[in-house]
């Protein structure tokens, strides 16, 4: 008796232009199912082009309801990050800071401190820590590597503004003959062209990797022995 109501209900919903998944939501019978009872039921062109419209409206709220999710997962993660770092003491941001060369910085040159990169953020963390190190911004230079549809100067201007610093300190700008469509597979990570900053100064390039030199051994050992107490 209940499969006739299912039917019944069905077929009344198709005349009103629901498309199968509707019918099935709302009904709970499987799109087999209701092939085979609405096969003398098509729609209308008119209900199909009701239903397409519907189809793609539901699409979009599903999608705006995913972002809004995501967005407030950020949100949550971020107010969280906000209450467990706070402030950095100048023991921590020194820290990071060697942290960030021992990952980012150029090694190769022993008088030079260098770091390059494509996210201003990341310079300016840079610049603030090499003046805790007692560097002065006009001891400073940079250098941008940009592209060919790119103006060199525009440039220049952008990350001067972005970093703080006079245009004086940069030094000639390299352009590599690539455009934008060459570059797709990079996603705008180069919006800005890449950013090198740097100082002179052999003294600061050896405390900088003793330092370092004392974080490969002291820190994350004495966590590791702590961890495997009780352990086989």
């Amino acid at each position: 008796m209940s499969r006739i109501v299912d039917r019944e209900k069905a077929i009344a919903l198709r005349l009103r232009g629901y498309s199968y998944s509707q019918i099935k939501e709302k009904i709970g019978v499987s799109k087999s199912t209701l092939h085979y009872w609405l096969a003398e039921h098509p729609l209308t062109d008119a209900q199909m082009r009701k239903v397409r419209d519907t189809n793609a409206l539901r699409i979009e709220k599903f999608r705006e309801t995913f972002r809004q999710k995501k967005l407030q997962r950020l949100a949550n993660a971020r107010a969280q990050a906000v209450l467990e770092i706070k402030s950095l003491t100048k023991r921590e941001f020194l820290l990071a800071g060697f942290f960030l060369y021992w990952a980012e910085g150029m090694k190769v040159d022993r008088k030079t401190v260098l770091l390059a990169n494509t996210d201003p953020a990341m310079l300016r963390f840079f610049i603030s820590w090499l003046t805790l190190l007692g560097i002065t911004r006009e001891q400073l230079r940079a250098r941008l590597h940009v592209y060919s549809d790119m103006d060199p100067q525009k440039y220049i201007e952008r990350w001067a503004y972005e970093l703080h610093l006079p245009k004086s300190i940069f030094r000639n700008t390299y352009v590599k003959d690539s455009a934008i469509n060459k570059r797709k597979n990079y996603k705008g990570r180069f919006g800005l062209g890449t950013c090198t900053v740097w100082v002179h100064n052999r003294e600061l390039y050896e405390k900088i990797m003793m330092t370092i030199d004392v974080l490969k051994e002291a820190p994350h050992n004495s966590f590791t022995k702590s961890s495997r107490v009780g352990k086989v």
